[in-house]
């Protein structure tokens, strides 16, 4: 499926033309369309699927409608967020999601821990739709009253194996709890283990399931 068939806004599209991609891979197409539907989404994706762009993608089109050219931060509450377990898959979300939203009005940024607050908490205070956070260092925020979820519309767990086997479990219940009931969530894990469907039974409605390779199994290009 060519992305241009997939009902993005053309801003998004340019986006996409500027990265050198038309065609969706397995894991876009099989995620993006119950994404854009409003539908929870547990994922098993392997590395280099590009399971980054198959959630940030649907995540820009469906809270394009909130984008605002306004300078005030109240004008820019954080719409989506995204858990990762590593600074690194942090930033490298993050960079997904600039590169794709850079053609509209919607902020992204990024925060994790080891580096000072100082400047992650100017950012925060600007306003930012979509923010890509590892657990501890966004509970830092939240108790600083930097980062208010109380307006997040759509949740990714992002590897979310490693976060339990990273003893994350207690931080994303107590973020999660801080996110309205009323939301889409989207986990993606490298397998289904018991401890995975035990954490989207408890937190995702009726999710859409999809499997595109076998577990713990790397992408041949990788």
């Amino acid at each position: 499926m060519k992305f241009i068939d997939l009902g993005l806004d053309e801003r998004i599209l340019e986006g996409i033309d500027a990265m050198g991609y038309e065609n969706a891979t397995p894991v876009q197409e099989q995620v993006m369309v119950p994404v854009l539907e409003g539908r929870d989404i547990i994922a098993a994706a392997q590395t280099g699927t590009g399971k980054t762009a198959a959630f940030v993608l649907p995540i820009i089109q469906k809270i394009l409608r909130h984008a605002s050219n306004s300078a005030s931060p109240a004008r820019h509450p954080i719409r989506a967020l995204v858990l990762t377990p590593t600074r690194e898959l942090a930033v490298q979300v993050a960079e997904n999601a600039a590169s794709y939203s850079k053609h509209t009005d919607l902020r992204a940024a990024v925060v994790y821990g080891g580096v000072d607050m100082k400047e992650q908490v100017s950012i925060l205070r600007n306003g930012v739709e979509i923010l890509i956070a590892t657990p501890g260092r966004l509970l830092d925020h939240i108790g600083s009253k930097v980062a208010n979820l109380s307006q997040v519309e759509i949740l990714v767990l992002d590897e979310a194996d490693r976060m339990l086997d990273m003893g994350f479990l207690p931080d994303l219940q107590r973020i999660i709890n801080l996110i309205p009931a009323q939301r889409q969530t989207l986990l993606f894990s490298a397998t289904f283990s018991p401890e995975i469907k035990k954490l989207a039974q408890s937190y995702l409605r009726t999710p859409v399931t999809v499997e595109v390779a076998r577990q713990n199994a790397a992408a041949d290009t990788v």
